[in-house]
């Protein structure tokens, strides 16, 4: 077994070295081994602080005390994590210009700590480590938020038009963003190799986005320690851990 997952990394390796242009998609499973938890683990902290859902948060004052509380709870979980080798080995790809850019499920902000420019990073859910406002779209920062919330137990709102203030990530109800979906869309056509990276593959619409690859005629390579539901268009599949498999990138 070991010796078919070496074989499928050495692959992985030499058609990463034959592609004219890679696209990484990524998902929880490349973070996790930075400490940051998923969603689907058993005993996942964030089965205890589930996200509240937009229409509640959107309604409810007591709902968003009840969503920041949830929230400064879980960045508390991943606090002070950082980029692994597989955060590395994609930024190495996009700084070489061997990849025009990264499409993430992920909101822990740990692809842009690794040193890939935000225009080059598509997050199709958001990002965690700021905030908006729902009305004017103004950034907050969370360093600002924090205290006061808890220092009054009340709910942020926006300095500039006073509007309701939340995490930028995208809430379950929450429409998808239109503008990163076509980012996403047109990043993908250029790829003649799609890397997906620690990503189960179920959750929509972003698991369309490698089907889409591969039938604009792109290889598609999954990595993954778990089956996912594109295993079987796949050119490549190796079930191992990121940072072994894309180790040799990262230096």
């Amino acid at each position: 077994m070991q010796d078919e997952t070496n074989d499928a990394i050495d692959e992985l390796h030499a058609m990463l070295d034959r592609a004219a242009v890679v696209v990484g998609f990524t998902g929880a499973g490349i973070s996790t081994e930075s400490g940051v938890p998923d969603f689907r683990t058993p005993g996942s902290p964030w089965m205890v602080h589930k996200p509240i859902p937009y229409a509640a948060f959107a309604a409810s004052r007591e709902a968003r005390i009840e969503a920041w509380r949830r929230k400064f709870a879980m960045d508390d979980h991943f606090a002070g994590a950082g980029p692994n080798r597989g955060h590395r080995a994609l930024a190495r790809l996009v700084s070489e210009g061997r990849s025009p850019g990264i499409i993430t499920q992920n909101i822990d902000g740990l692809h842009q700590a690794s040193g890939i420019p935000d225009e080059r990073i598509v997050e199709l859910h958001g990002n965690g480590t700021y905030a908006v406002c729902l009305t004017c779209g103004w950034r907050h920062e969370l360093a600002a938020i924090r205290p006061a919330f808890e220092a009054t137990g009340e709910p942020p709102s926006c300095i500039v038009c006073g509007g309701d203030v939340k995490s930028a990530t995208i809430s379950f109800g929450q429409a998808m963003p239109q503008l990163q979906m076509q980012r996403a869309h047109a990043l993908t056509l250029q790829a003649d190799l799609f890397l997906v990276v620690g990503s189960s593959l179920v959750v929509f619409p972003a698991a369309t986005i490698p089907v889409i690859a591969k039938r604009n005629g792109a290889k598609l390579v999954i990595v993954n320690r778990e089956p996912t539901e594109l295993d079987a268009i796949a050119d490549l599949v190796v079930r191992a851990e990121i940072g072994p498999a894309l180790g040799r990138l990262a230096g």
